[in-house]
């Protein structure tokens, strides 16, 4: 018997646990390890563990659902107490406790109007048998603990002692903002200690390059509730460093082709009707009423490119034609899941739109992945990329999907580009190629999107004139680099801890003059820099030197340039180089050298 065995995968790609495969399956097994599926049964389990230590210790503990999630897991759960991030180790050593009693967990079925029965007098219980429609339904137990649940676990206990419990937050009944407020404890579970601690690392890196801290001591964005949550408001270096990132991608546009359009921000609902958006998308939409007519702020800025494509006559021709726009978004996301940059109710895509022939998908999908390749070397990241299927509230006939989904397979394979597949990920109106992108410190993000779409253009009656003088209806790519500029932003952030490369770093420079008669000399310096587009600042206000170059350090600037007596009769600079941990002199036209040759960089 094999004792690392804790699941299957069947032919479907099912993960099946031991307990509910039984003792003759031929599926591939999954053996204890830190493979993703494995971490999926491990972790599952491990949220289990921990209800199971809670009830122990909070006897009128009420549990709702306990899923795995890119983070790990979590359970929400009602309790009269308050519970801290203070009372997690006292949970972690109860669940420790519970893994020594050696506990088989177990899994049985009941009907649902069983279960109905058992759980009568638990009303967080049958709100989950609300969301289920099965008539049977299956309970895992382990002890005195059981739970409503459809798997898979672990076998036993003892597979998982490496796990670390790692906040508690607020959360709405069901994502219901209108819902009561439960209790959620997220926590992490790996297959071995090694792989714990250097996670754990991770989580302590990952806190000192909060984009949230470094933004505001950089004073990059802020937010403000009194005047809307999710809305950021970019200062003056913010709003600096944005420019450049826009500016690099501006120009990385019009060398491959793509023309500047911008459509309006707002649009009567009868387009989001026709486009599917407004019952697909709605509940995520602002929507209002003007002159008796309803209206909707777009929540994407696909319809104003097709618009601007149908406005002149099209033939074959001008195709593949590439539009593209930083266009200002508004989604209606829940106040709970607002998080900084990462998650805003108002952003910008750096969207764009192709339009094309059939045969042309290959071609011009491969493009934008080379694309995507320029911008990542470009700020340090490795990537993988995963095409995400229908989903199961999508518009368009499967015919269509199948084609669209096979396109961005071909244009992958036949240049063997790797790829994973995320079934169900894809956008309502068509598959797509996700980016995810890994930071400095292992973390994986997802930004940019690939997507393949048949259906718009269909229901807009999108033309073209093909080569034998018919109407043809042109194939739509809908393609954005870094997703936004607020999330890529709040990432990049993390990912430099606010060292940003020189080309894109809100202040390059920051001159300090020891005394006042230095400062014109500083001041004078800076202007040439400016005239080089190059951000510049003059620290001369009245505090000590020292504390003028602290407050420099604090800004995370690449050169800080330290003026006195000697730089201005030499005509030098005396540089403290942050990049680089160093300190030296240089004449005035060798430092411009440097910084003409470091702003070039920042091309693609």
């Amino acid at each position: 018997m094999n004792e690392n065995l804790i699941g299957y995968i069947d032919d479907q790609g099912n993960i099946l646990d031991t307990q509910s495969a039984g003792e003759n399956c031929t599926a591939t097994p999954i053996e204890y390890d830190n493979s993703e599926v494995s971490l999926e049964i491990v972790r599952h389990s491990t949220a289990h563990l921990m209800a199971q230590a809670i009830t122990e210790l909070y006897p009128n503990s009420q549990f709702f659902v306990g899923p795995v999630v890119d983070e790990g897991f979590y359970y929400d759960f009602r309790v009269d107490e308050q519970i801290g991030e203070a009372d997690l180790k006292t949970i972690e050593k109860k669940m420790k406790e519970l893994i020594k009693k050696k506990y088989k967990i177990e899994k049985y079925d009941m009907s649902k109007a069983e279960a109905l029965t058992k759980f009568a007098n638990d009303d967080l219980k049958l709100k989950v048998m609300e969301r289920i429609s099965d008539d049977t339904l299956s309970v895992y137990k382990q002890g005195d603990f059981e739970d409503l649940c459809r798997g898979p676990h672990v076998p036993a206990l003892r597979f998982l002692h490496n796990f670390k419990l790692t906040r508690v937050a607020g959360a709405y009944l069901g994502g219901d903002e209108k819902a009561e407020m439960l209790t959620r404890i997220y926590g992490i579970a790996f297959a071995d200690k090694e792989t714990l601690k250097a996670h754990m690392t991770m989580l302590e890196e990952a806190k000192k390059r909060d984009h949230r801290i470094i933004g505001a001591q950089m004073e990059l964005f802020m937010f403000d509730e009194s005047a809307g949550p999710g809305l950021p408001f970019w200062m003056p270096k913010g709003a600096k460093l944005r420019y450049k990132l826009e500016s690099i991608l501006h120009k990385a546009h019009l060398t491959r082709g793509y023309e500047p359009v911008r459509g309006p921000e707002i649009l009567k609902a009868e387009m989001w009707r026709t486009s599917g958006h407004y019952a697909c998308y709605g509940e995520n939409m602002y929507l209002t009423t003007i002159d008796e007519q309803e209206y909707g702020i777009k929540p994407m800025n696909c319809l104003g490119h097709i618009q601007v494509f149908k406005h002149t006559p099209k033939s074959y021709r001008d195709l593949p034609l590439k539009y593209y726009e930083y266009g200002v978004v508004h989604r209606h996301e829940k106040s709970g899941v607002l998080h900084g940059l990462f998650r805003v109710r108002e952003f910008t895509q750096d969207d764009a739109h192709i339009f094309c022939e059939p045969n042309q998908i290959a071609t011009e999908v491969l493009e934008v992945v080379e694309f995507v390749d320029s911008v990542m070397k470009l700020f340090g990241f490795e990537y993988s990329m995963e095409i995400a299927t229908k989903p199961e509230k999508a518009i368009g006939e499967d015919r269509v999907w199948e084609i669209a989904t096979q396109g961005l397979i071909d244009a992958l394979e036949g240049n063997n580009l790797p790829y994973g597949i995320d079934e169900g990920g894809g956008a309502f109106y068509g598959p797509k190629i996700d980016i995810k992108i890994t930071d400095a410190i292992g973390r994986k993000w997802q930004c940019g999107t690939i997507q393949v779409d048949f259906n718009l253009p269909e229901r807009f009656e999108v033309e073209y004139v093909a080569d034998d003088n018919t109407r043809k209806q042109p194939v739509m790519i809908h393609r954005a680099i870094l997703g936004s500029f607020e999330r890529f932003i709040g990432i990049l952030t993390e990912h430099y801890a606010g060292e940003f490369p020189f080309f894109l770093a809100p202040i390059q420079v920051i001159f300090i003059p020891i005394s006042d008669s230095h400062a014109e000399h500083a001041h004078v310096l800076k202007k040439k820099l400016l005239q080089e587009s190059i951000d510049a600042e003059v620290y001369d206000k009245n505090d000590s030197l020292n504390k003028r170059v602290r407050n420099a350090e604090k800004q995370r600037v690449p050169y800080v340039v330290i003026i006195g007596d000697e730089e201005v009769a030499n005509e030098t600079v005396a540089i403290r180089d942050r990049r680089n941990k160093e300190q030296y002199n240089l004449t005035q036209e060798e430092f411009m050298v440097r910084l003409r040759k470091q702003l070039q960089e920042g091309k693609i």
